[in-house]
């Protein structure tokens, strides 16, 4: 007989994966334990297993919902319409946005994807493709001195990845810089060695 799900499956299934990201993020995937889960979510053992099969499990989904939202709030930002400099400032205010809200599982996606079986890994790597693909256009719409071509592109979206990736390290979404003035303040620095003329 199927097991019903209950009315907050949805809102349980996502505080145990906010809960393993903080515990992964602090601790580490491989040494975190099931135990250590049941702890962090204040879940038996027997609650976790109905939401999530396995500790890899949890790992998985968290990670693949965190490259799939990024992706679709990018290509949101693109959906949007504007002049490409308007779309480049939202991608950047939507890729910032993004990680300000998902710290834990910015450090455990660069910790531990890893840790998944090939095939998972493969599915994120290829919606992180997808994100640099889409970036990149965005970049080359906005390359006025045409400074991009077939060598270099990719360098230049890593470049701008590079500028904001890594912020979970320092950046603190609740102090004196919000995110949409720190995407500002980013696509800014970008553009001026970006749209300079050589």
């Amino acid at each position: 007989m199927a097991r019903t799900r209950s009315e907050n499956y949805d809102d349980i299934q996502a505080g145990i994966l906010r809960n393993a990201a903080r515990l992964f993020a602090t601790r580490g995937y491989e040494r975190s334990s099931v135990g250590d889960l049941v702890e962090a979510c204040e879940l038996s053992r027997g609650a976790i297993y109905h939401y999530f099969d396995s500790k890899e499990a949890i790992l998985f989904a968290m990670l693949d919902s965190l490259v799939r939202s990024l992706l679709a709030n990018l290509e949101q930002a693109v959906a949007d319409g504007g002049a490409p400099l308007e779309t480049f400032v939202r991608v950047i205010e939507a890729f910032v946005e993004h990680n300000a809200r998902s710290p834990e599982e910015q450090i455990v996606l660069l910790n531990d994807l890893g840790a998944l079986q090939a095939e998972e890994q493969r599915q994120i790597v290829q919606t992180e493709r997808k994100i640099v693909e889409l970036v990149g256009k965005v970049l080359v719409s906005i390359d006025a001195t045409k400074k991009m071509n077939r060598r270099n592109a990719r360098v230049y979206t890593m470049m701008l990845f590079g500028m904001i990736n890594y912020t979970y390290t320092w950046y603190d979404a609740k102090g004196p810089i919000k995110p949409k003035e720190f995407a500002q303040l980013a696509a800014n620095l970008f553009l001026k060695g970006f749209l300079a003329e050589s």
